[in-house]
């Protein structure tokens, strides 16, 4: 693919497209940590096979996109229930990086699909943003405030991570990223394994991960969580997905994070972890799509006509 850049003050975000430029657009946001290049291509070919114009970037602190540093390490689950002495940005910041690149698109509003960390960075556009979104997909995601962004929380699953040790070297790296990989995945379908060396040493090669990078976007995630009260002025059609699988966030998360927003459709999905595999992409390509056609404006066709 083709990378571009958009700008958004000093901070330079990196992101490539998908379909037909006149297509519906669709700007798809990442979670904590990862790349764009973690969304499946053949996830993001399959939202273009239905219209779509697809957009994917690499959130601020990740990739090819603006870097940033923190003058002191901070434990990121302080950050995320206390905050940070000195945050380098917020949740309006993460948010503006992804308008930048709908405005250089020349899009004046799209349908916003954001995952794990960016299903709150997606609703915080809406919130934010209201007349630049035309609907929203949020995956993976839960609650960010209170007992309920607790109780949602697998906390189990970062004991299992933390278990995976490999030496520091670029090898060493990569094989940390592919067994990430394989522990949000859900057990009940083949690991693309493949897939996910070739995703991680592309990841890797691009920008290696730095711990940093999880402090100083955790702090805008818990920035997303003071937005809460206002998702019931939400008014576009919103999607809320989530797995039965998913071993961080608990299937449950789905109902809590649809009751704030109004109207929003909670979707359970059985096999499906917290990583999008092929054996879903096309459900959730066509639910991304049938979500669109009722929106004002809609130019998606029906998937085979």
């Amino acid at each position: 693919m083709n990378v571009q850049t958009a700008h958004h003050g000093d901070v330079a975000v990196a992101y490539e497209t998908f379909g037909p430029a006149g297509g519906e657009p669709l700007l798809l946001i990442m979670g904590l940590d990862y790349q764009m290049v973690w969304w499946p291509d053949g996830f993001c070919q399959a939202l273009a096979d239905r219209g779509f114009h697809v957009a994917r970037f690499d959130n601020r602190d990740a990739g090819l996109s603006t870097h940033f540093t923190s003058p002191a390490r901070e434990n990121p689950f302080r950050v995320l229930f206390r905050g940070s002495r000195r945050p380098a940005y917020g949740t309006a910041d993460m948010v503006g990086d992804g308008i930048a690149v709908m405005d250089a698109l020349g899009w004046e509003s799209a349908h916003v699909f954001g995952a794990s960390m960016g299903s709150a960075l997606a609703l915080s556009t809406a919130v934010l943003h209201p007349d630049r979104v035309r609907s929203v997909t949020a995956a993976m995601g839960g609650p960010l405030r209170g007992a309920a962004a607790l109780r949602h929380l697998n906390f189990g699953f970062f004991l299992r991570a933390a278990r995976i040790k490999h030496p520091a070297t670029d090898e060493g790296a990569i094989r940390t990223l592919v067994d990430l990989a394989r522990l949000l995945a859900t057990p009940h379908h083949p690991f693309d394994e493949d897939w996910a060396r070739e995703v991680a040493e592309i990841s890797h090669a691009r920008s290696p991960r730095d711990p940093g990078t999880t402090q100083r976007q955790t702090y805008a995630l818990r920035a997303a969580g003071a937005l809460t009260g206002r998702m019931r002025d939400i008014a576009v059609p919103t999607l809320v997905v989530n797995g039965a699988d998913d071993p961080l966030i608990r299937p449950g998360a789905a109902a809590a994070l649809a009751r704030l927003v109004p109207g929003a459709r909670p979707v359970v999905y059985p096999g499906m972890g917290h990583l999008l595999q092929e054996h879903l992409w096309d459900t959730i390509a066509d639910e991304v799509a049938a979500q669109a056609r009722t929106t004002t404006g809609h130019r998606l066709p029906q998937r085979g006509a």
